[in-house]
């Protein structure tokens, strides 16, 4: 296929009047588009106003999807215990396998083509055929829960961790190596030490990632501290879950030992502004993370504390947030915020060859409109990306050169059939 319009090859680069050329599941050139059309002339040809790579969503939920708006307005921990984790308490398999697709479905809608999925601790195996069918990109992970946690899923350690073992070994690496394996515990809250060490030695083993939550909320800091006399991170990296295999979703409120913890290992911060704001959490020192060489990249979180999987939203809340921080409008440019959600977040998922659009890179990209009133004039593309566009202007989709959405169409799965059937289901847990 050849993809024709302005491109937008990374954070740096971009090519006016441009084309991306795929063949299978890679591209081959990246340039002119009149100079690629005499050299391609027999490939398929697609035109949008902007083309990019595909957004990297490096936190979020899908299986939280049926609880959209269900406990908005309330504080993290409350909603958390009160409302989302009894409703994953009660999902059955069908119940997950339409939340995880519904979830999906909404990401690749959005210009979305890798996430890092956070799943829930019973039927995890739902998401990861649903991530296989549907065709994004992802790393995923069934959720480690064994102390202090509702009924339905408070779990054995070890059982829960031989689960997880199962489930490495049958989906990392599946679906052509679209799909990856990364060990979930849920936060320290939820986890014993045996549960956190476990962790780390089961991803050791097998050499793959680590995903949790930390220092989201202060009353999550204190209970950790009660329980371990440590900060949070100071106990995530005492039993092992920091270094540069290791996603650590929000990092609020950090101290200045936990901001050198990060940047000593390299471990990467997921900022998720808007679920941080909406939960009234706070909002991370982002600007501070990146000075001291902290990797960050953007996720959503989950629809519950969103409402929504629109990425581009996520950048624009990244960069606002960041200036209204430090009173300081140069913090957080355009083109930073956009390494974050497209390179950074690649790397942190241990996916190497997307996130740019470059020859011998996997065919993940995107294609944008540009003719609504928000989006005339553009003068720098960037910027427009960050502080203008928005999920709904995608127009189509591309994942390891398949096309998976196009033109308001779901190509690989029934959405409207996906949509009935959350909304049935999504009546029970009112």
């Amino acid at each position: 296929m050849l993809v024709r319009g302005t491109v937008v090859v990374d954070s740096a680069t971009v090519v006016e009047d441009g084309a991306v050329v795929t063949e299978d599941d890679r591209i081959v050139a990246v340039g002119d588009a009149d100079d690629l059309i005499d050299r391609y002339p027999d490939h398929d040809r697609r035109g949008f106003d902007l083309v990019l790579p595909g957004l990297v969503d490096a936190h979020v939920h899908t299986v939280q999807s049926l609880g959209r708006g269900m406990a908005d307005d309330t504080s993290l921990l409350t909603w958390l215990f009160e409302h989302v984790l009894p409703m994953e308490a009660e999902m059955d398999a069908e119940a997950m396998a339409v939340a995880a697709t519904l979830g999906y479905l909404e990401l690749i809608e959005s210009g979305v083509t890798a996430c890092v999925d956070h799943l829930s601790v019973n039927h995890a195996e739902e998401a990861f055929e649903a991530a296989g069918e549907v065709g994004i990109r992802g790393l995923l992970g069934k959720v480690l829960m064994d102390r202090d946690s509702p009924e339905g899923l408070l779990e054995d350690t070890e059982e829960g961790l031989r689960e997880s073992e199962r489930l490495l070994r049958r989906y990392h690496g599946a679906f052509s190596d679209r799909i990856r394996y990364a060990v979930t515990p849920r936060f320290a809250v939820t986890c014993s030490e045996g549960s956190l060490r476990g962790a780390r030695d089961l991803a050791d083993e097998y050499g793959v990632r680590l995903h949790t939550h930390a220092n989201e909320n202060r009353s999550e800091i204190d209970r950790v501290a009660a329980d371990t006399g440590m900060r949070n991170v100071e106990w995530l990296d005492e039993v092992g879950l920091t270094g540069e295999d290791v996603l650590l979703a929000h990092c609020v409120h950090t101290d200045r030992r936990e901001r050198e913890l990060l940047a000593e290992t390299g471990t990467t911060v997921v900022h998720c502004p808007s679920a941080n704001v909406k939960l009234a959490s706070g909002v991370a020192p982002i600007a501070e993370y990146l000075d001291r060489g902290i990797p960050v990249a953007l996720g959503n979180d989950g629809p519950p504390c969103n409402n929504t999987l629109d990425p581009f939203t996520e950048m624009r809340q990244a960069s606002l947030l960041a200036k209204s921080r430090s009173l300081d409008p140069t913090s957080l440019p355009a083109r930073t915020v956009f390494e974050m959600a497209t390179e950074v977040g690649a790397r942190a998922a241990g996916f190497d060859d997307v996130g740019t659009l470059k020859a011998g890179e996997k065919a993940d990209l995107i294609g944008l409109e540009t003719g609504r009133m928000r989006s005339t004039p553009i003068h720098e593309v960037h910027s427009h990306l960050v502080y203008a566009a928005r999920g709904d202007d995608v127009r189509f989709t591309m994942v390891d050169g398949r096309v998976l959405y196009e033109d308001g169409e779901h190509l690989t799965v029934d959405s409207e059939a996906v949509k009935e059937r959350a909304k049935r289901i999504a009546r029970s847990f009112r």
